[in-house]
């Protein structure tokens, strides 16, 4: 099965030179890192696992990344992509992502085939996540939430624009509590061991929604303190205390679990800014955020 773009044309360009010219802009634009990195050495299992030493950066074994249109998110989004790619690419990204339409199942992952975009396809880990299924509690195939789904899509073409030589996981949350993400986490990382294969996760998520820059602001702090910390508790407790309508808190929650049972150490904020950076209307704003785990 091929999963044709569901948002080209309308979160980033569906024509590959100006999608390509968009995503340098988004490099190089003033709330992004200023310059396009140039791809890293990718590593095996053994430096994954820190088992080797060498000339490789510290592995960054999952990161935070926003999934609005690249107008919007596209240059804060930029500063992750910058140290995933400067990172050398893994063998399979894992996308978790939660769920805008309703489609599916509680947890959905798409189990084969390959993913269209203007870049071109790319194809599934079938292995990684058939063995993510057996695995785990929660996790069912089905492809009927990713029809029309963007939160996985949107990470393509940033990746791509490097590299075509990489597979993904996608997988789509609808429910978010703390004993699924916790089942999610431990279900890649038995996957990752069992087939000794080098992962990084994507927890694909937006911040505060449509409050104002002040206000977002303030219980965004709360979110980037959880994720520095890696604390996914405080994390959980800030969404639910504080009314923040972050969307994806549990493909978070999961990817702190899972990178710390990797051997993450911290979290790292790379860049926060919301909407009305872009736009200038700072009345009604979403967040966004870059971070890494490593």
């Amino acid at each position: 099965m091929i999963r044709k773009p569901a948002v080209a044309g309308l979160f980033y360009d569906s024509k590959p030179e100006d999608l390509k010219k968009s995503i340098e802009n988004c490099f190089k634009h003033r709330l992004g890192p200023g310059k396009i990195p140039k791809l890293g050495i990718p590593r095996d299992f053994n430096e994954f696992e820190n088992k080797t030493s060498g000339n490789y950066q510290k592995n960054i074994y999952g990161s935070i990344i926003p999934h609005a249109g690249y107008v919007y998110s596209g240059p804060i989004a930029a500063h992750a992509y910058y140290k995933i790619v400067e990172n050398g690419y893994p063998e399979t990204f894992v996308l978790l992502c939660p769920n805008h339409t309703g489609l599916g199942t509680g947890i959905s992952i798409f189990n084969e085939g390959k993913w269209n975009t203007p870049f071109g396809d790319v194809e599934v880990d079938v292995e990684f996540a058939n063995e993510m299924i057996l695995n785990s509690d929660f996790i069912n195939c089905d492809n009927l939430a990713h029809t029309n789904e963007h939160s996985c899509e949107v990470h393509l073409p940033f990746l791509q624009y490097f590299s075509n030589d990489f597979k993904i996981v996608p997988i789509v949350m609808w429910i978010q509590d703390m004993e699924t993400s916790k089942d999610i986490a431990e279900a890649i990382v038995k996957t990752t061991k069992k087939l000794k294969r080098p992962v990084s996760i994507i927890a694909s998520t937006d911040l505060t929604h449509y409050e104002s820059s002040s206000v977002a602001e303030k219980k965004d702090t709360l979110i980037l303190d959880a994720i520095k910390n890696m604390d996914e508790f405080a994390l959980l407790n800030s969404v639910e205390n504080h009314n923040i309508t972050m969307c994806g808190y549990g493909p978070t929650i999961a990817t702190i679990k899972a990178s710390r049972a990797f051997g993450a150490k911290k979290g790292e904020i790379l860049k926060y800014g919301n909407s009305g950076d872009i736009s200038g209307d700072l009345n009604s704003v979403v967040g966004y955020c870059s971070g890494i785990f490593l």
